[in-house]
């Protein structure tokens, strides 16, 4: 590709009022208008002052701002561009939208939760998210589980202005973000509940109420009768959020510590209960039907928090893989021999079903608990790039629309096409909202030109149809 012009031939002026930058913010704000996003705010948000004023139009501006790629409070002036102004009324200015974040506290900040709690359920309905709904959705409530993944991470910061920031256990200065996904075999995860903490809090700070919440709000999307996995890292193995997850009506899968009691179990374990397992290198044998792995697993009867009072205890069962120790066998090879193998062991606590996750299907479903990284990868790679403000509180509500933003730009995916629905944000972005548009009136109706042989249009077709003449309920 090359320029098909000499640019001394070439000229630039920025004076056409009808051009758009991001047509893609139609259909997806139609999609947000649909499942009540800015009902829900007027409904559930009372800041106070007139900073607080009309809440669901300025919630509605903050998440059309992110989902078109807005990082910092600044990057809102996309939404006051060219002919937006025919699109979308009340878009409001950059800096009313910092004002109204400024003026929130602790308790607006809860309630903005409760706002994406309900606007994720409402916007499930309309597009089928998770498969909430459909024929899919019922056999797989019915033959596994929805697996609810909780972990945090770091958002860097910079400044000694930002309230609340610290160094935390990466080493790295900034604030603590706690998030909860909710994922099935057929869906890629959706944020059910999220928490803003300070940069030098533990990891299980807050977990147990944030399990509750993450876990009812599951329940809320499919119904009691789907069964729930709640996967945590050895970070949650406490008794606060296995106790919250349990109570919710869910099972758990915990990485646990290595104790002397889980050593102990381990210990126990017969040498002939071991199972191969696919791992790493692993190849299939056809003939005996087994994996030749290096890795293998088994699995031993096991109550959490025995040492703790009668009410604490939880049964359930430690399942336990184990790979060769490569230091040692290093040593071995320099002439450093050992009397025998030595293994480097991983073990996890779970109360899952083992009619439904035996040992192996078990270890194999608490290892993919690192997909949450992908949606931390995700939030920082769009609008948690940054956490724009000095205020902890407005951070916080950050945080949350950011969250809005996302589980909205997953909603639109479903609805575009199935190579979509598990795109990353920036995917969805390119393909279906940075689409630049010419807006026309004629005759009392709009009429948006966009791009001629668009790789994207029956995609994006697909959900402006969808908002425009939506099928019945």
């Amino acid at each position: 590709m090359k320029l098909s012009h000499s640019l001394i031939r070439t000229s630039a002026v920025f004076d056409d009022p009808n051009l758009v930058s991001a047509g893609g913010l139609v259909p997806v704000l139609g999609l947000a208008e649909a499942a009540g996003l800015r009902k829900l705010a007027d409904e559930h948000l009372t800041v106070s002052s007139d900073k607080g004023s009309n809440a669901g139009l300025k919630v509605a501006s903050l998440v059309g701002g992110m989902v078109a790629g807005a990082d910092s409070i600044d990057d809102m002036a996309l939404l006051r561009h060219g002919g937006m102004g025919r699109l979308f009324a009340r878009a409001y200015a950059p800096s009313t939208l910092g004002s109204f974040l400024r003026a929130f506290t602790f308790g607006h900040v809860r309630q903005l939760d409760a706002v994406a709690s309900r606007f994720l359920i409402a916007m499930a309905g309309l597009t089928r998210l998770l498969g909430v709904g459909t024929a899919a959705g019922s056999e797989e409530a019915e033959g596994g589980y929805a697996l609810l993944d909780v972990d945090d991470t770091i958002i860097e910061v910079h400044g000694h202005a930002k309230q609340g920031a610290g160094f935390g256990y990466s080493g790295v200065r900034g604030l603590n973000a706690l998030i909860a996904t909710l994922a099935t075999a057929s869906s890629a995860p959706v944020i059910v509940a999220q928490r803003l903490r300070k940069g030098a809090t533990g990891s299980p700070r807050g977990a147990k109420r944030l399990v509750a919440d993450a876990v009812r709000t599951a329940q809320r999307l499919f119904g009691k009768t789907q069964l729930i996995l709640v996967r945590m890292d050895s970070a949650f193995y406490g008794r606060g959020p296995i106790h919250a997850a349990l109570k919710g009506g869910a099972a758990v899968s915990v990485t646990a510590r290595m104790d002397q009691r889980v050593k102990a179990a381990i210990a126990s374990i017969d040498e002939g209960a071991w199972t191969t397992i696919e791992y790493t290198d692993a190849v299939f044998d056809e003939a005996s039907g087994v994996w030749i792995s290096r890795a293998e697993v088994a699995e031993v009867d096991f109550t959490a928090f025995a040492a703790q009072k009668k009410a604490d205890h939880v049964p359930g069962r430690l399942v336990v893989r184990r790979i060769p120790d490569f230091n040692a066998q290093a040593r071995k090879a320099a002439g450093q021999d050992s009397l025998f193998d030595t293994w480097r062991f991983h073990a996890f606590f779970t109360t899952a079903d083992p009619d439904l996750l035996d040992t192996v299907a078990a270890d194999k479903t608490h290892r993919h608990h690192a997909v949450i990284e992908q949606v931390h990868a995700d939030l920082k790679n769009s609008a948690l790039a940054h956490l724009p403000s000095g205020m902890f509180t407005a951070n916080a509500a950050w945080l949350v629309l950011a969250v809005i933003a996302f589980n909205l730009a997953r909603a639109a995916g479903t609805v575009a096409a199935p190579d979509l629905a598990r795109a990353t944000t920036a995917t969805i972005r390119r393909k279906l909202i940075i689409v630049p548009t010419r807006v026309a009136t004629s005759a009392r109706r709009v009429t948006m030109h966009l791009p001629k042989n668009w790789p994207w249009d029956s995609a994006w077709t697909a959900v402006f149809d969808r908002v425009s003449d939506p099928p019945p309920a």
